[in-house]
């Protein structure tokens, strides 16, 4: 069994490759889009986080199957490496002295604990990990609404700026946006000590999604960045509202208008 795999949809436009040491994740985020993939409940999944039968071992093997391989490795979709699990279990400190020894390319997507992650950033050095961290939000009122039992918003900033001191390439994934003032806000404090920016919108959550203006979001958010010279990915879910987007849509709505005109003309 290969537990390294490929991606589809969405999350591909994180990483080609991925890898999921845990099972469950006790962060309990609202907007969390794992129960879904896995056929399961929130609560269910919520409830608790067990480490994946032999991981280690089949991960080992598939790095040896990877050699040369220069896709990177996400650590993980489907649940934070970082949750509390990880200081008993340390799966994620062992997966990045796997990536090490086989020099993979390899990332870690998280919103955990902060200690863990400070522990591990010569290791990062090391496997050239690049870290990433999900902030969505500067409030940490609003925070705990939506990501009740992940880290406070001063812990990510401070992983963000002590990895980025230690030379560690950090990024991070602003999705999804949920306030709008708030994420452009994550952006002018965060931006000093982040090398790149991942930004999508929030979906399945109709509700909250009509409360957002997404066309003046993604201008703005594009005006901001471009502004202060970041580098940044714009998700196809959100870029469909950029104005790049509408105005080529424009353009192929006229062609096709001149077309039908012109077919009717000749009948």
């Amino acid at each position: 069994m290969n537990v390294v795999y490929e991606p589809r949809g969405r999350a591909r436009e994180y990483s080609e490759l991925a890898c999921n040491l845990y099972l469950g994740c006790t962060h309990g985020c609202r907007y969390c889009y794992a129960p879904a993939c896995m056929r399961t409940t929130g609560d269910e999944w919520h409830a608790k986080c067990k480490p994946r039968n032999d991981i280690l071992r089949l991960l080992d093997k598939d790095a040896r199957r990877l050699h040369g391989d220069q896709r990177f490795i996400l650590f993980s979709f489907l649940s934070d490496p970082y949750q509390p699990l990880e200081r008993t279990e340390r799966l994620t400190r062992q997966a990045l002295e796997i990536m090490a020894k086989h020099r993979l390319n390899n990332q870690v997507l998280t919103k955990g604990d902060a200690d863990l992650i400070l522990e591990d950033m010569e290791l990062m050095k090391l496997a050239r990990t690049q870290l990433g961290v999900t902030l969505c939000f500067v409030d940490d009122d609003t925070r705990r609404q939506w990501e009740p039992r992940a880290s406070t918003v001063d812990d990510r900033l401070t992983i963000l700026k002590k990895a980025h001191k230690a030379g560690i390439f950090t990024w991070v994934s602003l999705e999804p946006v949920i306030n709008p003032e708030q994420a452009l806000e994550v952006i002018r404090l965060a931006n000093p000590y982040v090398n790149f920016w991942k930004i999508g919108k929030l979906n399945h959550m109709k509700e909250h999604e009509q409360l957002v203006d997404w066309e003046k979001f993604v201008d703005d958010v594009e005006d901001l960045l471009i502004k202060l010279k970041s580098q940044f990915y714009i998700k196809k879910d959100l870029r469909r509202f950029s104005k790049q987007f509408r105005d080529e849509n424009k353009k192929v709505e006229q062609t096709d208008g001149k077309k039908l005109v012109k077919a009717a003309n000749a009948a």
